[in-house]
């Protein structure tokens, strides 16, 4: 026979921040200690999810909620749902569907859309999940960039100049994914004036909305009108330290008019999935109306880290840091002459501290970065950066 050859489309896809991991193992066989701050699950580090979440899932499994659910899912998860969209001011609401975590949510979304060489902006740096969908739906990656002169902020005169006539939609993630920035209110209205001036959809990411340091504002882009198609992604796996649950979900809000026909494509592939996770759903009541006293503790460690984080990187000479507003990655430039993706390799194999290089993420060209997971304790994190400090001092001085 013979070797099946894969599709084309599949040569596109990249997920950086596991493909370091290959490598880190090569290197963790040879038995040296490892750190990793390349992938953004606090539950391998000192973080729990709030016990009635987990009392409510055992509940659920006893009871023998273990077969398929209504597939866009339970009744009383998504009115909890519903309920917290009106609490972060989301309006006209039309519908929600319970996913296999927000990626799921995004792939639907984004295949319900998407015709064979279209677009969707995407931001730069931004979550490669993203990119690789598209991939998959021979969609083009139209990239726009975030200004990292100004915190990483949107740069909408960039957007716009991006736009084409087979641009469909804009990507905001806010917090975003890899730099940790958050959007002020004023420029989100801008972008939201163009989706309304070209006629998109807007896709906004908030699946990291609860975690702003600095008693920080945050503004949910569905609540800034009702005119606008606008698809909401969050999910249960950050705030409320549950990745593998996979439990995501999508908010459908703006004229249900336009958009009816594109939410029921979206309805008619999650039917022909069956369902997220049945008991599992039953977590997202209990997290949304219940207790969230964690999220304070989850906040006041990782204030703690991020401040560490920013002042020990800053304090090596080929670096610059930002201060990260919300979720728990720094992006820091690199300035040196190598590429990111070689310097990232080097360290793991010399010092075994796994981070992931900026270009696995996107970023401005000619630019190198690094992003730094910093949910590890301070010692941890202390020891990493002096493993950096060291790498960096032989490698260039």
């Amino acid at each position: 026979m013979k070797n099946i050859k894969p599709a084309a489309r599949v040569e596109n896809i990249r997920y950086a921040i596991r493909e370091v991991v290959g490598i880190a193992n090569e290197v963790k066989a040879t038995g040296k200690e490892m750190t990793f701050l390349n992938i953004g699950d606090p539950n391998i580090f000192d973080f729990a999810p709030p016990s009635h979440m987990i009392d409510a899932v055992c509940k659920a499994m006893h009871n023998n909620y273990n077969g398929y659910s209504p597939s866009p899912g339970i009744a009383e998860a998504r009115e909890s749902i519903r309920r917290q969209a009106e609490r972060n001011g989301i309006r006209d609401v039309h519908d929600i569907i319970v996913t296999h975590g927000a990626s799921e949510a995004i792939e639907l979304a984004l295949t319900a859309l998407l015709e064979k060489g279209e677009n969707v902006l995407l931001p730069q740096p931004g979550y490669p999940l993203y990119s690789s969908i598209l991939a998959k739906l021979d969609a083009e990656v139209n990239p726009y960039y975030l200004n990292e002169e100004d915190d990483w902020n949107l740069d909408v005169a960039n957007i716009e100049s991006r736009i084409n006539d087979k641009t469909r939609g804009i990507v905001v993630i806010n917090p975003n994914n890899p730099t940790g920035a958050v959007y002020p209110k004023e420029t989100l209205l801008e972008i939201i004036e163009l989706t309304r001036k070209y006629n998109l959809v807007l896709f906004s990411d908030e699946i990291y909305d609860k975690l702003l340091f600095d008693n920080g504002s945050y503004t949910s882009m569905g609540s800034l009108c009702n005119d606008v198609p606008i698809v909401t992604f969050n999910g249960l796996s950050k705030s409320y330290i549950v990745p593998g649950f996979r439990i995501g979900w999508g908010i459908f809000s703006g004229p249900i008019d336009i958009m009816k026909d594109y939410t029921e494509a979206v309805n008619k592939m999650a039917r022909a999935r069956l369902s997220a996770s049945h008991p599992a759903q039953f977590a997202i009541k209990a997290a949304l109306d219940g207790p969230q006293d964690h999220i304070k503790e989850m906040l006041k460690k990782l204030t703690i880290r991020r401040d560490m984080t920013v002042s020990m990187l800053n304090d090596i000479e080929e670096f610059d840091c930002k201060v990260p507003k919300g979720a728990f990655y720094a992006f820091p430039t690199l300035n040196i002459s190598d590429k990111d993706e070689d310097f990232v390799k080097d360290l793991i194999r010399e010092t075994g501290v796994v981070t992931v290089h900026g270009s696995g993420f996107g970023q401005k060209p000619g630019t190198q970065h690094i992003r730094i997971v910093f949910l590890p304790n301070e010692t941890l994190l202390e020891r990493a950066y002096e493993q950096i400090r060291t790498f960096v001092k032989k490698r260039y001085h």
